[in-house]
């Protein structure tokens, strides 16, 4: 569960993320350009006004709010959502978080990320994010699972299972590539150029034992031995 801070404090913690996290927000006038243009800044600030008023049991409103929120900013998050401090949203068009998502401390998600649920599931039905957490562009995150501490989840990536510690998860259905379980620089969060892929590696290694098999083949054909390497 995320901490139980001040309203105040994770808006500091939001604002400090998106200094840290975006590139493009440097120069002494960097923190006024987020809390006027950054549509993700604005969703999130939004989204904590409206659940300290959903967590009144108040009817209706929170849900209307949330919808205007939706409008204005691209970003569709549930009024019961519980999210932590130093929350980045980059871009944020397209973002939906469902109604129990649970999201840790210093957590980074990319514009069209899903955080929902696999069908008419009563309960917890949405993911739980632990701390930093980086979710790339266009991923989808779907039913009651947990993604652990310092994790990456690679861009258009579907993961539907639990995912450990210090992990990156990339490909639809996600697999898993341990990491060394230390956090990256939050530069490197970012980058989802040079992430792992597993299937790529895979295909590289089948074809390096095809070549390898068509070399023996051509050998025997010549009556010559195979060559020790490889």
């Amino acid at each position: 569960m995320p901490h139980r801070r001040p309203f105040w404090q994770k808006v500091k913690m939001d604002l400090k993320a998106a200094l840290t996290n975006d590139p493009a927000a440097r120069g002494p006038f960097a923190p006024i350009e987020i809390l006027l243009t950054y549509a993700g800044f604005h969703a999130i600030l939004c989204h904590r006004i409206i659940h300290q008023i959903y967590r009144l049991h108040i009817p209706v409103l929170p849900k209307v709010l949330a919808w205007l929120n939706r409008l204005m900013t691209g970003v569709e998050i549930h009024p019961a959502a519980n999210i932590g401090g130093g929350f980045f949203i980059d871009h944020g068009n397209g973002v939906v978080i469902g109604e129990t998502a649970i999201i840790g401390d210093y957590c980074t998600i990319f514009h069209q990320v899903t955080l929902g649920g696999t069908g008419k599931e009563t309960g917890k039905r949405h993911p739980t994010l632990k701390n930093y957490v980086v979710v790339g562009t266009g991923a989808k995150i779907l039913g009651n699972i947990t993604i652990g501490n310092d994790v990456y989840v690679g861009a258009n990536s579907v993961v539907l299972t639990d995912v450990p510690d210090g992990c990156t998860v990339v490909g639809i259905p996600g697999r898993i590539v341990r990491q060394k379980g230390k956090r990256l620089h939050p530069a490197a969060a970012l980058d989802h150029i040079h992430l792992p892929d597993p299937v790529r590696d895979l295909l590289r290694d089948m074809q390096d034992r095809v070549d390898k098999l068509s070399e023996e083949v051509k050998s025997l054909k010549s009556g010559e031995p195979p060559s020790e390497e490889g």
